[in-house]
Formats: C-alpha cells, sequence, structure tokens
C-alpha cells in the first residue's frame, strides 16, 4: 500500500496552503459566533483593588472571569454600563438594582494585599433572588500568575450554575507555522484553555503533527518530520526533555495515549501496509492490533481503555471502526456518507466526534454511540481534528478562515460556536489536555 494517511495527507496539504509571509503571533483570541439561546445572564463587577501604595497589576481578574463565563456559552454577562451599583463586599450589594437587570446571579470580589509577591482574592457568588451566598471563596495567589487564579474562579462559578466542572485551568497544544514557503517553521505550542500564554514545546522547519497529550496532563505524544521523515515522539513539559519513540521505515503516525498513561497506539506502516498497534511504555513491547489489507489509522482510546476506535479504508473509504484492545474483528461504526475519520471520543465516552464529508465539505460531526444518531455541528469546508475539552461541553477543531488556518469550537448539539484566531498565520492540529491531576 502506497497511500498515506488521511491525516497526514490532509495536513500537509493543509499547511502548504496556509503559510503566511508574516510572522505569526501565537496568542489566540476567542471570538463568540453563536451563542446559547438558554445562557444565563450574570453580572460580573470589577473586584476592588485594596492594597495600599501597590499599583494595580495588568492582570485584570474579574474580565478574565467574565470572559471565561462568556466564551464557556453557558452565560451572558451583563454590560456594565447597564450597573447601576459595583459593590465590593456582601453588605454593600444591593440586591433589587441586580434585579432590574434581570439577573439572579452576581458576582463580586476584593484584591488584598498577602504576603510578598502574593495577593489574597475574595470572591462571592450571590443568588439576587433569594439573596444568598452559593459560593465564595479566598484564594492566596502570586502576582505572577493571577491568571490561574482567575480561571480556578471561574471553574467554581461555572461548576456552582451549571452542574459540571469548569474546564478553564486546561490548556491547548496546537501548531502554528510561521515563515513563508521556502523558509517555515512549525511550533508545537500549548496555551491556556481561553488562548493566552503560549509557550512553545517544540519548534523545528519540517512540519509538525498530531499532538496528544497524556493523561495526566505532563506529557505530549507527537509526530515530527525532522528527519525528512515521520518520527514519533514523547516529551516531558516540565523538563523539555523527548523521547524518540517511534521511527520504523514508512509511516510512523497518529499516536494516542492510552486512559492509564502506560501505552500509546500509533499507525505504523512497518509491514509493508499501514496498521494500528499499541506500544508498551514500560517493557517497550510493540503489539499489532490490526491484521488487514486496508489502511488503518488515526487510533484513538475509548475512555475505559478497552477499545480502540480508528479510521479505515476497508469498506471501499474512510469509515470508522472499533476494535478490541486485545484485538479480534472490528466493528464498522459509521454508515451515513462516504467519508467518516479523526475520531475523538466524549470524556464519558457516551458520543464520538469526527470528521463527516458531506457535498463535498469536510464537517465535524458527533454521533451518539447508544442510538447511533448523528448530527453534522459545523458549516466548514475542510475541518479536521476535533478534540473534546475534559468536561464534554466542548469540541476544539481546526478550519479554515480565508487562506488561513485557525481554530475553532464548537458544543457537542451545535448551539454554541466560536472562533480562536492568532493575529498572523495559521494554526492547526488542536488537542485539548485533560483536567490536570
Amino acid at each position: 500500500m502506497n497511500r498515506l494517511p488521511t491525516r497526514l495527507v490532509t495536513t500537509l496539504l493543509l499547511w502548504a496552503a496556509c503559510i503566511f509571509m508574516a510572522p505569526a503571533q501565537a496568542t489566540l483570541t476567542i471570538k463568540i459566533t453563536q451563542g446559547s439561546k438558554a445562557a444565563l445572564p450574570i453580572a460580573v463587577v470589577p473586584f476592588s483593588w485594596e492594597i495600599p501604595g501597590v499599583s494595580r497589576t495588568g492582570v485584570n481578574i474579574s474580565e478574565i472571569i467574565e470572559n471565561d463565563l462568556h466564551t464557556s456559552g453557558a452565560f451572558a454577562p451583563v454590560e456594565h454600563n447597564a450597573f447601576l451599583s459595583l459593590p465590593h463586599a456582601i453588605e454593600d450589594v444591593q440586591y433589587e438594582d441586580w434585579r432590574i437587570l434581570g439577573t439572579s446571579n452576581l458576582v463580586i470580589g476584593q484584591i488584598m494585599a498577602a504576603e510578598e509577591g502574593f495577593v489574597e482574592i475574595r470572591f462571592r457568588l450571590l443568588d439576587t433572588i433569594s439573596q444568598k451566598q452559593l459560593a465564595g471563596k479566598s484564594l492566596i495567589a502570586p502576582t505572577s500568575n493571577l491568571r490561574r487564579a482567575a480561571h480556578e474562579i471561574s471553574n467554581i462559578i461555572y461548576e456552582q450554575l451549571t452542574g459540571q466542572k469548569g474546564a478553564f485551568t486546561t490548556r491547548i497544544a496546537y501548531v502554528a507555522v510561521e515563515g513563508n514557503r521556502r523558509n517555515p517553521t512549525y511550533k508545537l505550542l500549548v496555551a491556556d484553555a481561553d488562548g493566552h500564554d503560549p509557550q512553545t514545546i517544540f519548534k523545528y522547519h519540517e512540519p509538525v503533527l498530531s499532538p496528544d497529550w497524556s493523561p495526566d496532563g505532563r506529557k505530549l505524544a507527537y509526530v515530527s518530520m525532522e528527519q525528512n521523515r515521520s518520527e514519533i515522539f514523547v516529551q516531558d513539559l516540565r523538563t523539555g526533555e523527548r523521547e524518540k519513540i517511534s521511527a520504523f521505515k514508512g509511516i510512523n503516525g497518529a499516536p494516542a495515549w492510552s486512559p492509564n498513561g502506560k501505552e500509546l497506539a500509533m499507525a505504523l506502516s512497518r509491514s509493508g501496509n499501514l496498521e494500528i498497534y499499541i506500544f508498551d511504555l514500560e517493557s517497550r513491547g510493540l503489539r499489532r492490533l490490526t491484521q488487514n489489507l486496508a489502511i488503518d489509522t488515526e487510533p484513538v482510546w475509548t475512555p475505559d481503555g478497552k477499545s480502540i476506535i480508528f479510521t479505515s479504508d476497508r469498506s471501499g473509504g474512510p469509515q470508522l471502526y472499533r476494535v478490541d484492545r486485545r484485538g479480534g474483528p472490528a466493528e464498522r461504526l459509521t454508515f451515513e456518507g462516504r467519508y467518516n475519520a479523526l475520531a475523538d471520543m466524549s470524556p464519558d465516552g457516551k458520543k464520538m466526534a469526527f470528521i463527516h464529508r458531506e457535498k463535498g465539505r469536510y464537517q465535524v460531526a458527533v454521533m451518539d454511540l447508544a442510538t447511533r444518531n448523528m448530527l453534522v455541528l459545523t458549516e466548514g469546508r475542510l475541518d479536521e481534528s476535533p478534540s473534546f475539552s475534559p468536561n464534554g461541553s466542548m469540541i476544539i477543531y481546526a478550519t479554515q478562515e480565508g487562506n488561513k488556518g485557525i481554530l475553532a469550537a464548537v458544543s457537542p448539539d451545535g448551539e454554541i460556536k466560536e472562533t480562536l484566531t492568532i493575529q498572523k498565520g495559521s494554526v492547526r492540529e488542536p488537542d485539548w489536555s485533560p483536567f490536570f491531576q
């Protein structure tokens, strides 16, 4: 078999089309393009700065919280120019002021002095109808990392009001390209879930592909073409140390961590045909999982670790299949349309996101695995690489805006949509981190 796997072909074509002359600014900017009709009104009052003799830092904590809640799609923040008062302590709250604005949820807070290099952040989430506190906490945070503290507060508010764990302190891995067509630089980056604080993990002048987070969020597996052929690496995000895992002759692609972090599924053509293998990170043993004359690629584990879902053209075109991790016959999962590929599983294992081709357009779809009902979520021309957030509330994916590669996100019901763009350049290959341990 001489055909390349779907993901590798698609990615290389996209990169060829998306390299810009200007250098890429890798910070992502999130823009809501479609919000939920059921979004909850919420008012976030600017937190008071109560540290005499010390200037307010450049990080606006209440603004970060407000942006987090807004970009989740679950909340509709009240415009500040509509505020009738600006309380910071609970005794200053006039509940009627907020009921007039049509919001039953109010966030207030204060930033106070702590030991040198730290501040104390006090916040309260109030119900203006019952006039009761729903949540509140005092956090001691270093002035060098106030964004993290703000995201932690957002998590508390989100979980209190939705019943679902917040994912604002998680991170996103993605690939950006800068330079020009003749001399490009590919960067593997990791940024906060809101696109801020991007950090370069690896860069080279050959493509970097398929980043995948380890279950503990401490490592990334990815494919690098630095030797003019595909090789799989695992890199420790704290130490920067990287280890070459697979460099067999032919294709080494699509690494996917097992839920227990002890194994990597991958697509290898070492036998002459592209098949799914499982690599044991402790014993260094390699086991072939699929045995078929067709192309098998793009593995992803089910959350229980018992099965692997993969893309195969064994039925004549790319479709998604499920196989027991011990091997055996594969079960076909997708039947609607001639192209279904690049799967990712929801954290609860109930849904599968993937790329579905419809009328010549490659779009993100989601399937309920119990009913096999499929819903197309996006309207892009060339969408790819869907990845669920660790709480299952959103799916991030790569798409195109004009001739530039951008990231976008959509809720599993298709109701909430947003874009994540960089000022210049192109980005692809997103992967949402797990909750950090």
